[in-house]
Order: C-alpha cells, then sequence, then structure tokens
C-alpha cells in the first residue's frame, strides 16, 4: 500500500527565478508540483523526504525557460485490487456505503453487501446498514 521509492521529474523555472537562490526555488517547486499529485504507474505521491540529485538545467529553445531534471524518494501510496484497507466511512445511504482511504475515496456498491443487510435509517447511530436478524 505505502512504498518509498526513488523517482524523477523536471521542474520548468522561469528566467525571472535564476540567482543565489536558484536550487532553493527548484526544491520548493518540486514539493509544491509532486506532493499530493496522483500518477497510474506509481500512485499517490504523500510525501518528498529527500531530494537526491537536481541535474545541470537544459534551456528551452525559443521560451529561454530551464529545466531540470531532478531525482528525489517519496512515499507513495498505491492500493491494488483485492487489497483489505482501512477506510472512514463518510456517509451511507441507499446506493451504497461511500469511505475515504487516505486521499482515496471508495464507494461500496448496495450490490456487493450481503444480502441479510439492509439500510437501518431510524437507528441511534443514524444510517447504517445492520443485519436484518438484529433490527
Amino acid at each position: 500500500m505505502f512504498y518509498h521509492m526513488c523517482l524523477e521529474h523536471r521542474i520548468l523555472l522561469h528566467p525571472q527565478y535564476f540567482g543565489p537562490r536558484l536550487i532553493d526555488i527548484v526544491k520548493k517547486k518540486l514539493f509544491t508540483e509532486v506532493e499530493g499529485s496522483c500518477t497510474g504507474e506509481y500512485g499517490f505521491v504523500v510525501a518528498v523526504t529527500t531530494i537526491d540529485h537536481i541535474g545541470n538545467g537544459v534551456i528551452d529553445q525559443g521560451q529561454g525557460s530551464v529545466n531540470f531534471p531532478v531525482k528525489y524518494k517519496a512515499i507513495v501510496f498505491r492500493p491494488f485490487k483485492g487489497e483489505v484497507v482501512d477506510a472512514i466511512v463518510t456517509e451511507v445511504n441507499k446506493v451504497g456505503i461511500f469511505c475515504a482511504v487516505g486521499p482515496l475515496s471508495c464507494f461500496i456498491s448496495r450490490l456487493s453487501i450481503p444480502a441479510d443487510m439492509e439500510l437501518a435509517a431510524d437507528s441511534e447511530a443514524g444510517e447504517c446498514y445492520q443485519n436484518i436478524d438484529e433490527g
């Protein structure tokens, strides 16, 4: 589910940011662009842990911007089909159950809930699915 991975990213920087704080600006831009993003290959990037290498910039012809290749390590969240995860239930209704698994929203359809469970709208805890025998 959670992995510590070595990843690469390219930072495009406008010439107005060139100066003595160039490396700090590249690092800051890496954090803002990468943390919280999602890729199909690696999953959700939760946090950047270390920046291993910032390569030499390559000038983008015609614009003057510079591409900096950056190698970094990050904690990523990538659930797989059939994996059991802890979730927080956010809503229960006649259609099914909505829940949150970290940055991921999840839906459990009414059709996936066992047939001996029914929606109890007037229970003490609010709407919930409970066994028919308990109701």
